[in-house]
């Protein structure tokens, strides 16, 4: 049985990524798919914090290998180093590949062509590559990602049945970022909890959703998420007016401004149950 290793970053739920994965997979029965999406750096924030990296990176793999299972689609993911060579050449030591996919943006905005990816590929690997070009700016995405911003309130339910009717609306991919806690020692694992708690409920709807806890500072959290997604439109959910350090920063304005996405405001209660209650 083959094996495809598919090499993408920003442009992994391109339509033509998303075709050509289609296309190998239906000339040749058993074909199994790898995909590999290097760390990228964040352009905002004073400090980088590797785990929002890492984490940002690994909801794209959530979100292809989501795509290969509606499709009935074989297929593994792992995040890789931040050198697209050397993320190739460590998946190549552990994986048996055979062929390679390659998917950038257009050369005028492509860092990985100014640095002729794909060419290195073949004359380093010796493997068949094949170069993808997705003009995200140009051809968008075949569904709508939807940002969505929350920490204390992310488990509750008026944003759970917000995003379930937004779901309801068209195809529709979801990207939950908590911003880290700061404080207690615990106040992680309970933004994990919360987090994890939203993802279950959203993925039980069959609504396809992946997250991450994201930069302390949540502004600088939904920016990188601008950044590392194709966002359509961002959801933020807040405590109630008065008792909303973000609505108090004035964070909607600021993130709709600065995005220029359209942005909805959502009020919700606090997530009531204790910190590893079941769903």
């Amino acid at each position: 049985m083959p094996t495809v290793l598919v090499l993408a970053n920003e442009t992994i739920g391109g339509e033509k990524l998303l075709d050509a994965i289609r296309d190998r997979s239906a000339r040749e029965d058993g074909v199994r798919f790898h995909i590999v999406v290097p760390l990228t750096k964040p352009r905002h924030g004073n400090v980088i914090y590797d785990d929002a990296v890492r984490e940002g990176a690994q909801v794209r793999v959530d979100l292809a290998l989501a795509f290969m299972r509606e499709e009935h689609i074989t297929g593994t993911g792992e995040v890789g180093d931040g050198d697209p060579m050397n993320a190739v050449t460590d998946a190549m030591a552990e994986q048996g590949i055979d062929e390679i996919i390659v998917s950038t943006l257009p050369s005028e905005s492509s860092g990985w062509l100014r640095r002729d990816l794909p060419e290195r590929l073949r004359e380093e690997t010796g493997l068949p590559v094949e170069h993808v070009v997705v003009d995200l700016a140009v051809e968008g995405l075949p569904f709508d990602v939807t940002l969505v911003l929350a920490n204390q309130t992310a488990a509750s339910p008026e944003l759970t049945k917000r995003l379930e009717a937004l779901a309801a609306e068209g195809p529709h991919r979801f990207i939950v970022v908590v911003p880290q806690p700061s404080g207690r020692g615990d106040a992680v694992e309970q933004a994990r909890m919360r987090l994890r708690r939203l993802l279950e409920s959203l993925r039980g709807a069959g609504i396809v959703a992946a997250g991450m806890i994201g930069d302390p500072d949540p502004y600088t959290a939904a920016m990188n998420a601008d950044q590392f997604f194709h966002i359509s439109q961002v959801v933020i959910s807040t405590l109630p007016e008065g008792s909303s350090q973000w609505m108090a920063d004035k964070l909607v304005e600021r993130v709709q401004g600065a995005t220029n996405k359209p942005v909805e405001h959502i009020e919700s209660q606090p997530d009531s149950q204790p910190a590893g209650a079941e769903v």
